[in-house]
């Protein structure tokens, strides 16, 4: 957003005006039955922010770290800082202490902003200083108070703006630096700027056409890059609410907190859908007539699943994290004109404004005309600044203002994208390329039953591969369900016209109790490929 001198306002800015239109509307809401209107959510977050600003940080503190859950208080905090002008960490729970403190560590985060609740369910040990927010309640000042309110309902967001220096703001400064998830190994940390979350939030709301009766459902955790995105920011920049709950697995609890706030825009992933579909009630989910998935592929069968039971086509779209995350989507029927035909079974959608793609030759890096398979680049505002401490990692992945998406994809004359695999989920065998990501599609429609409120498994099949000596790599499928036989399994992919080489041995399928998955609703690739080695060693 600029303003009628063409100047760039930041989006904790945006956050400010929205909260002055909207000082008696309520526009951000939790389980735990937190309600606050946009001039108390101001006040609040300004409230928060002096204290901290008094009695936590130095002044040349500028990394903070956050530990909590996906809640109305979550937020204040991610907000108190940006109105301070510090980079949030919201480090990922899902992850262990060690990784958890190396994040810590990459950072130079001195102090970590959580509740009590928090830390006793995990249990961490932070190698950094713990500040608990219930014991900071008792610090706040009549002055914080005065000060917050009269700033909230009295000045003009121009002058507030002015005020707390945000103004000042440029827009390649780091706005938050986000953790990998790690699903291949030690998590990088992306650090997005605000433009990058700019873009990507009006992205969004161009395509999704956001509305001012609505309310995003934000269940996805702020660790993750579209729920700090589009959950936690999306809401306070533009007209519209958050309603919040701190686990996306909770699906009876989701399923009231839709109910209870008339929820519209369900954003999540097919992992988490899948639960909602078995625990939710068409009554509690009435008012959803957007879903929009992404992180893993949508199967159609799903897909078919969720609107037979709740009305609504479920569309699916495509992030990274290193692009803050948005890339492309496909938009709801429900959110299309008369005239758009803006959604396409089997594809990732097209591009979010401001945002271009291109698909070249894996090897030889030539650009290749449409419905051709090779590597996704992406440019735009949404490209990431960087990674943390990782100049070479950097220099590797964005070229010329390109980001290298490490997926594979075609991107058909209608500008529509399909992804068909990701490189490191591929296995040279015999010399020929196999994509882990078509055997999965195969067996997971074959797997996959119509989901049942006993039915706890949220992801049926994966493939991965292990060194072979004379093979180079042994494709293997962990398998969690125990209705088909490896025989069965074999003859789907046989039917499928699959080659022999895209055929694991029969030694090959390993039935597990679960599947490992990240707190992201993503599968857990090195888990997974972990597990299948200590399965090929014990065989």
């Amino acid at each position: 957003m600029k303003n009628n001198s063409g100047k760039f306002v930041p989006p904790v800015s945006q956050f400010i005006y929205a909260c002055k239109r909207q000082k008696s509307k309520l526009k951000c809401v939790d389980s735990l039955k937190s309600e606050e209107k946009g001039g108390t959510l101001l006040l609040r977050s300004l409230v928060l922010r002096r204290m901290l600003k008094r009695e936590v940080f130095t002044d040349d503190e500028t990394t903070v770290g956050v530990l909590i859950p996906p809640t109305v208080g979550g937020a204040i905090v991610n907000l108190a800082l940006a109105l301070d002008q510090r980079t949030a960490v919201n480090l990922n729970y899902s992850l262990s202490q060690e990784l958890i403190n190396y994040c810590i560590k990459e950072a130079g985060i001195k102090h970590v902003l959580t509740t009590k609740k928090t830390m006793e369910k995990f249990k961490f040990e932070l190698d950094c200083e713990v500040v608990f927010l219930e014991d900071l309640k008792g610090k706040v000042t009549s002055a914080d108070k005065a000060i917050a309110a009269v700033q909230s309902f009295a000045i003009p967001g121009s002058l507030l703006n002015r005020i707390l220096g945000l103004h000042k703001i440029k827009s390649d400064d780091v706005m938050t630096i986000v953790f990998t998830s790690g699903s291949t190994g030690v998590p990088k940390g992306v650090l997005l700027t605000h433009e990058n979350i700019h873009f990507d939030v009006h992205g969004f709301r161009t395509m999704a056409a956001f509305r001012p009766t609505d309310t995003i459902i934000g269940v996805l955790p702020f660790f993750h890059s579209f729920g700090y995105t589009i959950a936690l920011w999306a809401p306070m920049i533009c007209d519209l609410r958050g309603a919040y709950h701190v686990s996306p697995l909770d699906a009876k609890q989701i399923g009231k907190l839709v109910e209870k706030y008339s929820g519209t825009i369900l954003m999540t992933t097919p992992t988490f859908l899948r639960t909602y579909m078995r625990r939710c009630t068409p009554e509690q989910f009435k008012t959803i007539d957007s879903v929009v998935t992404g992180a893993e592929r949508l199967p159609p069968e799903l897909a078919q699943q969720y609107k037979e039971k709740f009305g609504v086509l479920p569309v699916e779209g495509y992030g990274v994290t290193e692009l803050s995350p948005g890339v492309a989507s496909n938009v709801p029927r429900t959110r299309q004109t008369a005239s758009q035909n803006d959604d396409k079974a089997g594809t990732v959608g097209r591009p979010i404004p401001n945002v271009t793609v291109k698909v070249c030759h894996l090897e030889t890096g030539e650009e290749l005309p449409p419905n051709e398979p090779g590597m996704l680049w992406v440019s735009g505002p949404t490209v990431m600044k960087g990674y943390l401490n990782n100049p070479e990692a950097t220099k590797e992945a964005i070229v010329d203002g390109w980001y290298k998406t490490g997926d594979v994809a075609k991107v058909d004359e209608d500008g529509f994208i399909t992804i068909t695999g990701r490189i490191s989920r591929f296995s040279k065998i015999g010399g020929e390329m196999v994509p882990h990501l078509k055997i999965e599609e195969v067996l997971s429609q074959f797997l996959d039953r119509t989901p049942d409120d006993d039915a706890d498994d949220f992801l049926s099949v994966a493939v991965t591969a292990v060194p072979h000596e004379k093979k180079g790599e042994r494709l293997i499928v962990l398998y969690a369900c125990d209705h088909k036989s490896v025989d069965e399994m074999k003859q789907e992919l046989t039917d499928a016209g699959l080659p022999n080489v895209f055929i694991p041995s029969s030694n090959s399928f390993f039935r597990v109790e679960e599947l490992p998955i990240l707190g992201t609703g993503k599968i857990d690739l090195k888990g997974i490929k972990d597990k299948a080695k200590e399965l090929v060693a014990a065989q």
